[in-house]
């Protein structure tokens, strides 16, 4: 299993987002850091990059960076770069891990890397919580999976999954955004066709199941991590990690 972190220096609402410094780190050795403990050894984590100062940054503390191309619409698409070039074989596991992660659980990352592994009839994998908020079951900010009894996806949605019509007990999964892909499932939904669910959802998982592909779901129990999406984000962090210290 192999552990790719995209990392985009532009960013509209946050220029330069991985190097922000958070608590005197910048942020994408704080996801390196985490993701190497979910792995053999370091150099099965890999920053994909498009930016000359986080490969820099990379390099001062450790880490293997690939250059990717600055014009990628999405993760998916400079995943599929990395693996034609470093040359994987269509069968390695490679995880997904968003470089906004600087607190990701690296028994997450094991556990959707290991789904995809056990189950060889999936494509991809990823990994769900239960929502008890009922404001949150309504946001369309949350991304809600319904799966089938075996733990293969049916539907990613913003709307609220399922709809409750009677009030019934049925409970609702938040998707949490991970990914453990086959390098050949990248390959493939670079080239595939956008769904039309996809597009109005915008969700790009939906596009390997409108192609037929199954997608596994893990079930994580532990607590959500924090992204930092702005600058605010950053002190959010910094409070958690001065906690964790105390």
């Amino acid at each position: 299993m192999k552990i790719a972190i995209p990392a985009r220096f532009a960013s509209s609402r946050f220029p330069g987002k991985p190097l922000a410094m958070i608590a005197g780190t910048p942020m994408i050795e704080r996801v390196w850091r985490q993701a190497v403990q979910a792995v053999e050894q370091p150099d099965d984590v890999i920053v994909a990059t498009d930016d000359q100062r986080i490969a820099a940054t990379v390099q001062d503390f450790g880490g293997i960076s690939v250059m990717t191309r600055p014009d990628h619409e999405n993760g998916t698409e400079r995943l599929a770069e990395l693996v034609d070039t470093l040359g994987f074989e269509d069968s390695e596991i490679i995880v997904n891990v968003q470089g906004d992660e600087p607190l990701i659980d690296p028994g997450l990352i094991k556990l959707v890397g290991s789904k995809l592994e056990a189950h060889p009839d999936a494509a991809l994998a990823t990994a769900a919580d239960q929502l008890h908020d009922p404001s949150a079951i309504a946001s369309p900010d949350i991304v809600k999976v319904v799966s089938d009894k075996f733990g293969y996806a049916h539907y990613f949605s913003r709307s609220p999954l399922p709809n409750n019509r009677d009030g019934q007990d049925v409970p609702a999964m938040r998707h949490i955004g991970i990914y453990a892909y086959r390098a050949g499932t990248l390959r493939f939904l670079k080239d595939a066709e956008p769904a039309p669910t996809e597009i109005a959802e915008k969700l790009e998982q939906l596009r390997a199941l409108w192609h037929g592909l199954k997608i596994y779901v893990a079930t994580y129990a532990g607590a959500p991590s924090v992204g930092v999406d702005t600058e605010q984000d950053v002190a959010r962090v910094e409070a958690i990690l001065a906690e964790q210290r105390s």
